[in-house]
């Protein structure tokens, strides 16, 4: 269907659900024992959330998780499990920002950014690390774009290998900060959000928008029909649960615009996470 051979990179199958926790467990780790020790803050609608609860209990230090009121409680309930103390708050990312300072300030915990950190961006490229060991004929690599935490590590992973790599960011029509920027040259953020790909909200920051801008090859835009036909293929073909944000990658390797690109070397997709209400993914396929 895509015109060439394609590899499936499954951090739906990860720890905590997504590749989120690769960039948590390299952000802690980071810490010095005394910071450490007085816990790490972040802001997270799910998948974060989970990844650096769970790096926080590997370290034994505290994770306090401020969450949008609105996050799916399936999202909400594995981040108490995995040990996260959240604090819910507006559904707004301006909402999440403050919050999370408020209780940095309060406790002393290090913030932790859920894509915008450079220690967390290097954890996401070991993403393109593993997919080139056991893969090194992979001259393609697709990983879906919000905040830019994931496919800036694996841009600036795979192209460090390998400059012959082409990474594409794969993102959702409604909400494409990331295409809009790079055609306008200049950071834009979304002026509205409208996608099933709840994970994918994010703007791009102030670390990630230079690699977006410079090393990744270019950002493909995709519809929710789109998104909604790659998660039925995913589960009918390959009998995977991944969650629209992650389907992404799929979706934008059927596009028009990727057809069209020249060549039928093997492509690598990232499917980022799978953390979705089985209810929800039912109700998308129905």
């Amino acid at each position: 269907m895509a015109g060439r051979p394609v590899l499936l990179k499954c951090e739906n199958l990860q720890r905590g659900g997504s590749f989120k926790i690769r960039g948590a467990l390299n952000a802690i780790a980071s810490l010095p024992p005394e910071a450490a020790g007085r816990g790490v803050v972040t802001h997270s609608s799910g998948n974060f959330a989970q990844g650096l609860a769970l790096a926080a209990r590997a370290r034994g230090v505290p994770a306090y998780i401020v969450m949008p009121d609105n996050a799916p409680v399936v999202k909400q309930q594995a981040v108490r499990d995995y040990g996260g103390r959240i604090h819910l708050c507006a559904p707004t990312l301006e909402a999440r920002a403050s919050a999370a300072e408020a209780i940095r300030v309060e406790t002393g915990a290090a913030l932790v950014h859920p894509n915008n950190q450079p220690e967390v961006i290097a954890g996401q490229g070991t993403v393109a690390l593993e997919i080139l060991e056991d893969a090194p004929e992979v001259r393609t690599i697709v990983a879906p774009v919000g905040g830019g935490g994931l496919v800036s590590g694996i841009a600036l992973a795979a192209r460090g290998l390998d400059p012959g790599v082409a990474v594409y960011a794969a993102e959702p029509a409604g909400a494409d900060d990331a295409w809009r920027s790079r055609r306008a040259g200049r950071r834009l953020d979304n002026e509205s959000l409208d996608t099933i790909a709840d994970g994918l909200l994010p703007n791009l920051g102030n670390w990630t928008w230079p690699v977006v801008r410079d090393v990744v090859t270019d950002v493909l835009r995709v519809d929710d029909a789109a998104i909604t036909e790659a998660l039925r293929l995913l589960v009918e073909r390959t009998k995977l649960v991944v969650e629209p944000s992650g389907a992404v990658s799929l979706a934008a390797i059927l596009s028009e615009a990727f057809l069209a690109v020249p060549g039928d070397d093997p492509v690598a997709i990232v499917l980022s996470g799978g953390n979705i209400d089985p209810a929800r993914l039912g109700a998308l396929l129905t």
